[in-house]
């Protein structure tokens, strides 16, 4: 279900270098070249910030400069991942690591754990609603299942912010967060589903980031074995990365600077989950060297979207508004913006139905049309409407397209025909590609003309007239190609999850929407307590808002339909009004009085080369000795000891213990396993030297600046005698 796009779909690979960088503007052609030191590409929507990138890449492995199997790009979606290694491959770039940051975290973590961790890695498990169940079935708290999805939210934020149970109240308050029940509660049923987990031997996905940034932090032989193999990283939509993942990104960094970031504060949509553009903003300032290329040619809307998009963040407020990209169209001038107002939500769907049925009559392409809205409650409204209009429709969100069983089957029966077509009746009258392609499916399914209707039948049908359309264009792009071709083709794009298109309007949610586009967009229920939604209520809340709806305008290539109720159900009180958003830029209304946000201009700045910035470079690593023998160490084990196993110890036996029994508590309250807090040669170490200060504290290996502020002042307490809570108390 991905939106079609205006490329062609097989494009020849460039036969050079050179050619890679053919058809690229100044902009992104300097994104393309700049391959060594720190570069920070701010991108605004429709700009060509994909292709920027992946032509970036593969200039770089096509001129011999990055070597396929070091250079790892890695964004939010597997969508968006399947996509870059779809192009990388076209560009001649294939080999190159295009995964989502939980995807790459796992892949490391499955192979590093038996050396890090020995025995076998706990289940990843996919849903953590039923956990959170559980737990708060175990605390004899009652949840109804929006309460079951709130709590879960609680605790992704927790997590991805590095948040333990002990600290959820004070940080939630400090983040501005208003919690679904009293925090106090969050914190029991959060340390209770760490609790779950643990009896249960499973981890859910942000542990698969927080444990590869545990293993990276402890054990610097397989950091370095990382860092050894990818030595280029490239992340997409920066501004959404969250503090755990950015410290994912700096471990597997290093020291090193060859990154190149992408991003766009004024698409920051995910603050709730966690995610935060300071990262992106505050680029330079860790960066002074960097190179910075603002790309605001808008390739994908006409002048009169693009002028919509600018004038709904002319007025916005805040740090990301300060670095907002002014676009400039590349297109021909289009029609514009239509505003519509309805009594009630049934007729405004009913409205947007009827346009959308004369549209698909007129031409257009059904899959070039979507409706997108801002909660996924308001989907069945619109199923039903375009239903009874008899347009076709997909949602958003559904299966992946290469995982329907519709098109598992048909991708048996075409691979069975390319192998055996000699001895299969249904291709003895056929022989161009499209032509077997349809006869091999026709047993499937697929017939000329589709059914009537909506509704499951018609999701079949078409899943195989995708594949079809599919066949006519490879067979245009490449005349010679055969069946088993073909099957190659589809192969590939299944482990790139790139999907042809799918005829049906999109039915999807704003969130949902980031990253596509189409021809048509419907933006729909634009109301005051829809957009903004009413519980956004800071201004940071609310200018999130403006920018979710700046991301659906920036969704239409041509046609923008903005539409809103005056009243929910027929009959009801018309009590509402058009979005504040739209205020000075719908025809007949006055602009709210406000700030208007300078915007960015397009160019390239450059930073000094071979500057770091004020931060105090770290000390030069020396050669780590045994303080017995005096022997040097390579072994990460014997560093952390600072002697050789073979050496002899002067542990202190009773305060090795009493840390063991400090850490098992400590990894209780905060729902983490008990390395994560310090290992056991990092306990062996503590005790071995009985540190009587910070100072002497933060020297062993395994005690970095964010241990020693957490635990720091528990463990000099216990290496004095006294307990954590005595020390607390003196203090």
């Amino acid at each position: 279900m991905t939106a079609a796009t205006h490329s062609t779909l097989f494009p020849q690979v460039p036969d050079s270098a050179d050619a890679v960088l053919e058809g690229l503007d100044p902009e992104q052609r300097e994104v393309a070249t700049a391959l060594h030191g720190p570069v920070c590409v701010l991108a605004g929507a429709g700009t060509g910030k994909t292709r920027a990138i992946t032509h970036r890449i593969a200039y770089g492995v096509r001129a011999g400069i990055l070597h396929p199997s070091s250079v790892l790009a890695v964004t939010f979606t597997n969508r968006a991942a399947g996509e870059m290694r779809g192009r990388l491959r076209q560009l001649g770039a294939a080999g190159v690591q295009a995964r989502t940051f939980h995807s790459a975290a796992l892949r490391q973590l499955q192979y590093f754990w038996p050396k890090a961790i020995g025995g076998a890695m706990p289940r990843l498990v996919d849903r953590k609603i039923q956990l959170v169940a559980d737990a708060a079935a175990a605390c004899r708290i009652r949840l109804d299942r929006g309460e079951l999805r709130d709590v879960t939210a609680e605790i992704e934020w927790s997590k991805v912010t590095q948040t333990v149970p002990a600290d959820y109240a004070p940080a939630a308050a400090k983040a501005g967060r208003e919690s679904p029940r009293d925090p106090a509660e969050i914190a029991q049923l959060y340390a209770a589903y760490e609790d779950v987990k643990r009896e249960r031997s499973v981890i859910d996905f942000e542990d698969v980031l927080l444990l590869t940034v545990a293993v990276l932090q402890d054990r610097h032989d397989i950091a370095e074995q990382i860092r050894a193999q990818y030595q280029h990283f490239v992340v997409d939509e920066y501004q959404d990365v969250s503090p755990l993942q950015q410290r994912l990104l700096e471990l597997w960094l290093g020291e090193r600077d060859s990154l190149c970031v992408v991003g766009d504060a004024s698409q920051t949509i995910y603050s709730f989950t966690g995610a935060t553009p300071d990262h992106l903003l505050d680029f330079r300032t860790r960066h002074p060297g960097a190179t910075v290329v603002k790309l605001v040619r808008d390739y994908r809307s006409t002048p009169q979207v693009v002028h919509l998009a600018n004038g709904l963040l002319a007025q916005a407020r805040g740090r990301a508004a300060d670095h907002r990209l002014e676009l400039v169209s590349q297109r021909a001038a289009g029609p514009e913006p239509v505003y519509a107002e309805y009594t009630d939500e049934p007729a405004e769907a009913e409205g947007a139905a009827r346009r959308i049925r004369e549209l698909v009559d007129s031409g257009v392409p059904a899959s070039e049309i979507a409706v997108l809205f801002r909660t996924n409650a308001q989907s069945e409204t619109y199923e039903q409407a375009l239903a009874d209009a008899a347009v076709p429709y997909q949602l958003r969100g559904a299966e992946r397209f290469f995982d329907r069983p519709e098109v598992r089957k048909a991708g048996i029966a075409l691979r069975g025909a390319a192998r055996f077509g000699g001895n299969d009746s249904l291709l003895d009258d056929v022989v161009d590609l499209p032509s077997q392609v349809r006869a091999v499916l026709s047993g499937e399914g697929w017939t000329t003309q589709p059914p009537a209707g909506s509704g499951a039948v018609r999701e079949r049908w078409e899943s195989l007239a995708a594949l079809v359309n599919l066949a006519q264009d490879f067979a245009a792009a490449r005349p010679a190609a055969t069946l088993a071709d073909l099957v190659a083709e589809l192969d590939e794009r299944a482990n790139a999850q790139h999907a042809p298109t799918v005829q049906g309007v999109t039915l999807a949610s704003l969130h949902s929407a980031k990253g596509l586009e189409w021809d048509v967009v419907f933006l729909v229920g634009v109301a005051e307590g829809m957009m903004p939604i009413t519980y956004a209520k800071t201004d940071e809340q609310i200018e999130e808002e403006r920018r979710l709806l700046y991301v659906g305008v920036t969704r239409a290539r041509e046609h923008l339909h903005v539409s809103w109720a005056l009243s929910r159900s027929p009959g009801g009180r018309p009590n509402r009004r058009p979005s504040r958003f739209l205020d000075g830029l719908r025809p007949g209304s006055t602009a709210t009085a406000g700030r208007t946000a300078a915007g960015g201009a397009g160019g390239i700045e450059r930073g000094i080369p071979g500057s770091r910035g004020s931060a105090p470079k770290r000390a030069q690593r020396v050669p780590a000795r045994c303080r017995v023998c005096g022997r040097t160490l390579t072994d990460p084990g014997e560093m952390k000891l600072m002697r050789c196993d073979d050496c002899p110890s002067d542990m202190n036996e009773g305060l090795y213990e009493r840390l063991r029994e400090w850490r098992a508590d400590q990894a209780r309250s905060s729902g983490q396993p008990a390395f994560c807090v310090f290992t056991d040669r990092t306990l062996m170490a503590i005790a071995e030297s009985s540190p009587d200060d910070e100072r002497e504290l933060a020297r062993i290996p395994g005690v970095g600046m964010r241990k020693l502020t957490r635990y720091g002042a528990d463990v000099l307490a216990i290496c004095a005698g006294q307990s954590p809570a005595e020390s607390t108390d003196q203090d």
